[in-house]
């Protein structure tokens, strides 16, 4: 056989080769166990812990008009890291009032004594498992993160969550804890043909459904709620001027700004937090020049 048979051999063996790379799963990444926060990541069957470069940092300081809600979830957070019994937390309320930004907020202040975020997406709970696994060992204390949690009719994804936070026969972990929001607070739909199965006993007790017994289980899986409600319009306007204040709004603008500002709430249909931080930036950038 001659070389030049032999080189157009090797190369289509290589051009096999390099179609066969492309089906085949992509080797998991190390996990860099040096960062702060952490993304769940899977890629067809494969799956791993890409860690975050830039975290979105905001201080407690920051979040106004939910006192009560930063000195729970505050104190649960320190007395997980204090190695005392602490519970999963679920925030449920309206939305832009807070609840993902206090999740930040707490690794802001706690990064430094080995507090770890794990945001994990909806679809992902059925890993849940799996990522318990992986950290079990580690030094650090971990958050699993679940944002925006809510269930459609018919999705079992919930089922992994269950057992995490209580049920299953494997403990989550003296290193992990579950902390979500939702705009639900039984996490699941609820619907008026479910009452239809409730029971009322002769002595006046209450039996609900199972099916309103399968959406309640999941909420009360977590030991703590936190209940986040619309902003009243003077607690809306106070965030409007801290965040006018912290963007560097030259004062002379910040009393002028009310009547816009409560403006942009009407339009937007919603006081919060982030609608009052949206418009902060809007302002403030069409009044540093003047």
């Amino acid at each position: 056989m001659s070389n030049d048979t032999v080189q157009q051999l090797i190369q289509k063996a290589l051009g096999v080769l390099s179609q066969l790379e492309a089906w085949l799963p992509p080797t998991p990444e190390s996990t860099d166990w040096s960062a702060k926060a952490f993304r769940w990541r899977k890629k067809g069957e494969t799956a791993w812990l890409e860690a975050v470069k830039v975290v979105d940092h905001i201080e407690t300081d920051d979040l106004l008009h939910i006192e009560k809600q930063k000195e729970a979830i505050d104190t649960n957070t320190r007395f997980f890291l204090q190695g005392k019994p602490a519970n999963n937390v679920l925030m449920t309320g309206a939305r832009g009032t807070g609840k993902s930004s206090l999740v930040k907020a707490m690794l802001a202040k706690y990064a430094d004594q080995g507090l770890r975020l794990i945001e994990v997406d909806k679809s992902d709970l059925g890993d849940l498992g799996d990522i318990v696994d992986l950290i079990h060992q580690r030094p650090e204390r971990f958050i699993i993160f679940c944002d925006d949690l809510s269930f459609d009719e018919g999705e079992v994804s919930y089922k992994a969550l269950k057992s995490i936070l209580d049920g299953s026969i494997s403990s989550s972990g003296e290193n992990v804890l579950v902390y979500a929001t939702s705009n639900r607070r039984h996490l699941m739909p609820e619907y008026m043909s479910e009452n239809l199965s409730t029971k009322y006993q002769d002595d006046g007790e209450v039996h609900p459904g199972e099916a309103i017994e399968e959406k309640i289980s999941l909420s009360e899986r977590f030991g703590l709620w936190l209940s986040f409600y619309p902003f009243r319009q003077e607690d809306y306007i106070a965030i409007v001027n801290y965040w006018l204040r912290e963007l560097g709004c030259p004062e002379e603008h910040i009393e002028a700004s009310r009547t816009e500002a409560l403006q942009w709430a009407i339009q937007r249909g919603s006081r919060s937090g982030r609608i009052a931080r949206h418009f902060a930036k809007d302002w403030t950038a069409r009044h540093l020049s003047k």
